[in-house]
């Protein structure tokens, strides 16, 4: 970087210099023109540089040329927002906007951006932007899911009845207003599709087990898997799925489900080498 700024100083340097002794090139040859060139050249050179040690921001004036870099975020987002004002219906710009906006942990002008998107997107391809919406709205009220955002997640549900945020956030809606069996429904089907590792599994598992509580009971985990078991049997291209059955057959000690899911699991994967590639490592790790 430093080589390539001082390559441009340079290229700038000599350029003033080119300017200014060009008048004197085009005179008359003698010795006292080559000096005065000389000496001309050399003031242009040294207040250049100078200027460049003394007073020069560098890395400014690169940004200025070059753009904001690839880890300037905020850079980039605010060159994103002045672009969708001048194309305003382009829903992806909208969307990227929203997603670059949460980045910076600013739900509120996610949220706005994302409503911007949902006005120029077409009907059919509105549901995944409107869970984003939603989740934004929630965000910027720090984690309360309001009229607005608890409407449009039950409008995402009717579509997919997949979506992560509309499962997790009405399941709460459901917790807070005490219909617990509606909350450990949407929480239920949803715990088999989060990663063990990921911190949203704790917390579902936890707020499982203190609903199953009041009523006297613990969280089935039997059922949460084998309601995994089946929603693969029904959508079997889903290699993450595979991985976390036989995990969880193989954390559960029933080796002979996990050896069943193992095979169910590379058979459904057969043309997807890196789903299978990772079902067989896990298979490894599990010692099956």
């Amino acid at each position: 970087m430093t080589i390539l700024l001082f390559s441009i100083f340079i290229f700038l340097a000599l350029a003033a210099v080119g300017f200014a002794v060009w008048p004197l090139l085009r005179a008359p040859s003698g010795r006292g023109r080559l000096l005065l060139i000389g000496a001309l050249a050399a003031l242009v050179l040294g207040l250049s540089l100078g200027s460049y040690v003394l007073l020069g921001s560098p890395a400014l004036a690169l940004r200025s040329l070059t753009g904001p870099s690839s880890e300037d975020i905020r850079g980039l987002v605010s060159v994103l927002a002045r672009r969708v004002l001048q194309t305003p219906n382009d829903a992806r710009g909208w969307t990227l906007l929203g997603r670059g906006y949460l980045t910076l942990n600013d739900p509120s002008d996610a949220a706005a951006a994302f409503k911007r998107g949902l006005a120029v997107t077409p009907p059919a391809q509105r549901t995944d932007l409107l869970s984003a919406y939603a989740e934004a709205l929630t965000l910027a009220s720090n984690g309360a899911v309001g009229p607005e955002a608890e409407a449009a997640f039950t409008d995402v549900l009717k579509s997919n009845p997949r979506d992560r945020a509309a499962r997790f956030y009405l399941g709460q809606v459901a917790a807070q207003r005490g219909d617990n069996a509606r909350a450990s429904a949407l929480w239920s089907s949803l715990l088999p599709d989060v990663q063990p590792n990921n911190p949203l599994h704790d917390l579902l598992v936890n707020r499982l087990a203190m609903i199953r509580a009041q009523g006297g009971g613990a969280p089935d985990i039997h059922a949460m898997v084998e309601g995994l078991a089946a929603r693969l049997k029904s959508q079997p291209n889903d290699a993450p799925g595979w991985q976390r059955l036989v995990r969880a057959y193989s954390v559960l000690g029933e080796k002979d489900k996990a050896l069943d899911a193992l095979a169910n699991g590379r058979k459904a994967l057969k043309n997807d080498a890196a789903g299978l590639a990772a079902l067989n490592a896990e298979a490894r790790n599990d010692h099956l």
